[in-house]
């Protein structure tokens, strides 16, 4: 494989899709030796055929808000590749949302969903549409109009979308209820449900949750324990909540969680009742994190700044993408940070990771193999409905837990390098891709 080449043919077709283009670099980086060694997949295109989506829906949404004022937001669902199961991710509600940013995570979902070992492809949607400020009705009438263009395109053994930035209980609650409406049926066709209408316990926790169980098996390869560890969060949704509650089970001391608008550094850690109040504070729907320490004084504040100045002995970006950068990176390296784990999709940038790979006294993990657990359990989810039953938080917590050390077990196992540092980043992109990829040299030219 020509890597450059490659990428400068995607770079005619996609023009300006930078993050697209950043996560796919990433990964075929990872794969030139497998590609050298394994000629087959070169013959049957098997990496033009990879980056490219399956297909991409693209549609506009008009609803309309509380003064009965017609609005109009753009949409997309991206089915990405379905070699191995489903299309499988997210639905993402936010301004920022654009083609380049659901190409990334779609191809990101590819490799994520296939290291969990379960029968999903890899997909993402969303809307331009920002929940925030809005009114539940206004929400309600917003995912019912997307839903009526986004039905015929989804099922459960066809594409099953999920929650994500934006689009939590509230949000799959109105596009499931429309979905149920349209089809009459009522199938596991989204994940993230209620609990009384098909959902799974410990969904909402799962991300954080398997980023710690994951951390956990990086800092026993060193013959530690979060035990006594300092950790910094960026963040204060759904996913830093659960990090930090298995952090604190774990004995870890959780010093910062972030937002827009800044950081708060919790010096002796976050108790549970902070823990606790994160989803407080996200439910006002503000999006801030300063009232936290109006919440706890003893929590300082630090306006317009990033929690990687703080010295900490792990990092886990659980924010969005390429919130962690090159000087971000310089700091946290020269505190002495021994560990640095991604749980959101890509957050740092691909500067930052050269600088942690470049140290070998740091190990790095990306959010493929980190933050799986999120659709891991989204995973367990459909089980769950495919065999009509629930199962009890215990035994879904068991299998998350057992998943996330089997992805690390994987990365470990294709990323080790001679000297026996484990690049983490190659071994989770070559374990995602092998199965993908010999799924669809198995399956024929389609």
């Amino acid at each position: 494989m020509d890597l450059e080449k490659v990428m400068s043919g995607l770079e005619q077709k996609h023009p300006g899709e930078v993050e697209y283009l950043q996560a796919v670099r990433e990964v075929l980086e990872s794969l030139e030796d497998v590609l050298a060694e394994n000629p087959q997949f070169e013959a049957n295109g098997i990496i033009d055929r990879l980056v490219e989506p399956d297909r991409i829906f693209t549609f506009r949404i008009s609803w309309v808000d509380d003064k009965g004022k017609v609005q109009n937001n753009l949409a997309y669902r991206v089915q990405f590749n379905n070699a191995i199961g489903p299309y499988k991710g997210g639905i993402r509600l936010h301004p920022s949302v654009n083609l380049s940013i659901l190409k990334f995570l779609g191809f990101e979902q590819i490799f994520k969903n296939s290291l969990t070992s379960l029968p999903m492809g890899g997909g993402k949607g969303g809307s331009d549409f920002d929940p925030k400020g809005k009114s539940d009705n206004e929400v309600m009438r917003f995912c019912q109009a997307f839903m009526t263009e986004l039905w015929r395109h989804i099922g459960p053994e066809t594409d099953v979308p999920a929650g994500d930035i934006g689009t939590g209980a509230r949000e799959i609650g109105y596009l499931y209820g429309m979905y149920k409406k349209l089809t009459i049926t009522n199938v596991g066709v989204l994940t993230g449900k209620g609990m009384a209408w098909g959902g799974s316990l410990i969904r909402p926790e799962a991300t954080g949750f398997g980023a710690v169980y994951f951390a956990k098996e990086m800092l026993k390869s060193k013959g530690e324990t979060f035990e006594g560890k300092t950790v910094s969060l960026s963040g204060f949704g759904n996913v830093a909540w659960g990090a930090a509650t298995k952090i604190n089970e774990f004995g870890g001391k959780v010093v910062t969680v972030s937002g827009p608008d800044g950081y708060v550094h919790i010096p002796n850690g976050m108790t549970d009742e902070m823990v606790e109040y994160l989803l407080e504070l996200r439910a006002s729907n503000q999006d801030i994190v300063k009232p936290f320490s109006f919440e706890f004084p003893e929590a300082q504040f630090h306006e317009g700044k990033t929690p990687w100045e703080v010295k900490v002995d792990i990092a886990m970006p659980c924010a969005t993408q390429n919130e962690l950068r090159k000087n971000d990176a310089e700091m946290l390296v020269a505190n002495g940070v021994q560990y640095v784990a991604e749980v959101a999709n890509m957050p740092c940038t691909p500067e930052a990771i050269e600088i942690f790979t470049a140290n070998k006294d740091i190990l790095f993990a990306p959010g493929k193999a980190v933050n799986a657990g999120g659709v891991a359990t989204s995973g367990l989810e459909m089980s769950q409905n495919s065999m009509k039953l629930n199962w009890s938080a215990q035994e879904v917590d068991e299998k998350l837990h057992g998943i996330m050390i089997n992805i690390h077990n994987a990365c470990v196992e294709h990323g080790t390098e001679a000297d026996g540092y484990v690049n983490y980043v190659k071994g989770a992109n070559i374990a995602g891709f092998m199965k993908v990829a010999n799924a669809m040299l198995e399956q024929g030219v389609i």
